[in-house]
């Protein structure tokens, strides 16, 4: 597990920010989990990576259907929330076959590990500002990821 980077968000322009950074470290088909408390913007950085992506249509969170596709110029941006499911492992093949051909899998409140994650997005509240930190989850895994990325300092 390698730290790539983080930041501190203070604006909703922040988090704009940050899904555009972050989306080239992205390769095709990755998945991406999402983690914080409810609140942390979890959904709003998924609606952020659907619009830097192209998708001019409403982002919403899936805990009620569990999975929304956004159709993207660049490929289907897949957004999953497994809180409201007992045993996430029962949606585990759906997101496997979601993977391929999408540009980007996006879950939230997944575990990482039984997920095969790439990346990890910690989302955590501090007061009136949040602490993003983005992990490469398997960094010898991972090709075109550029190496010695400066993470930010947290006050930053």
């Amino acid at each position: 597990m390698r730290l790539l980077l983080w930041r501190t968000l203070r604006t909703l322009e922040d988090t704009q920010a940050l899904a555009r950074e972050v989306l080239p470290l992205f390769p095709e088909g990755s998945l991406v989990v999402l983690e914080g408390p409810l609140g942390a913007g979890k959904t709003t950085f998924a609606r952020f990576v659907a619009e830097a992506l192209g998708f001019g249509g409403r982002v919403t969170s899936p805990s009620y259907t569990l999975i929304h596709t956004y159709p993207t110029p660049e490929g289907p941006l897949v957004h999953a929330d497994l809180y409201r499911l007992k045993d996430p492992a029962l949606l585990l093949p759906q997101l496997e076959a979601s993977r391929e051909g999408a540009r980007l899998l996006l879950v939230e409140w997944g575990d990482p590990e039984a997920l095969e994650a790439d990346f990890l997005l910690r989302l955590t509240p501090q007061g009136e500002v949040r602490l993003a930190q983005l992990w490469q989850l398997h960094p010898s895994q991972q090709e075109g990821i550029p190496q010695g990325l400066p993470p930010g300092p947290p006050s930053e």
